[in-house]
C-alpha cells in the first residue's frame, strides 16, 4: 500500500502542534491538572472559611466588656503575638467549639488592629 506524500509531514506537524499546544496551554494558558485544581480549591475554601469566621470573631470582640484595653494591647503587640492575644481573650473560639482557631485569630487580630 502506498502512503500519500503529504502523510508523513502531516503527522509530524500534528504531533509537533499537539506538543506546542500542551506546552503553551500549561505554561501560559492557565491549564492545570486535576490534582492541582483540587489543591487550589481546597486552599481557597479554607481561606474563605477563615474570612467568614474572623467576622464572627470581630463581632465577639465587640461584646467584650474590656474591649478598649484589650484592643489597645493588641495594637501595641507585635504582629506575631496578636493572634495569641485574640486566642487568649477567647474571641476566636466559635460557638459550639471548645478551643480557638489560630488562623481565625490571626485574621481577626489584623481586622481589629486596623
Amino acid at each position: 500500500m502506498q502512503n500519500p506524500e503529504w502523510l508523513k509531514p502531516g503527522l509530524y506537524g500534528a504531533a509537533c502542534g499537539a506538543v506546542a499546544l500542551a506546552v503553551i496551554g500549561f505554561s501560559w494558558g492557565g491549564w492545570v491538572t486535576g490534582g492541582t485544581a483540587r489543591t487550589m480549591a481546597a486552599d481557597q475554601s479554607k481561606a474563605e472559611v477563615v474570612t467568614a469566621l474572623s467576622l464572627i470573631c470581630v463581632d465577639q470582640s465587640k461584646r467584650d466588656p474590656q474591649l478598649a484595653e484589650r484592643v489597645a494591647a493588641i495594637k501595641t503587640a507585635s504582629s506575631w503575638n496578636r493572634g495569641d492575644l485574640v486566642l487568649k481573650n477567647g474571641w476566636a473560639t466559635m460557638p459550639g467549639t471548645s478551643e480557638g482557631n489560630s488562623q481565625v485569630a490571626k485574621d481577626c487580630a489584623d481586622k481589629i488592629a486596623a
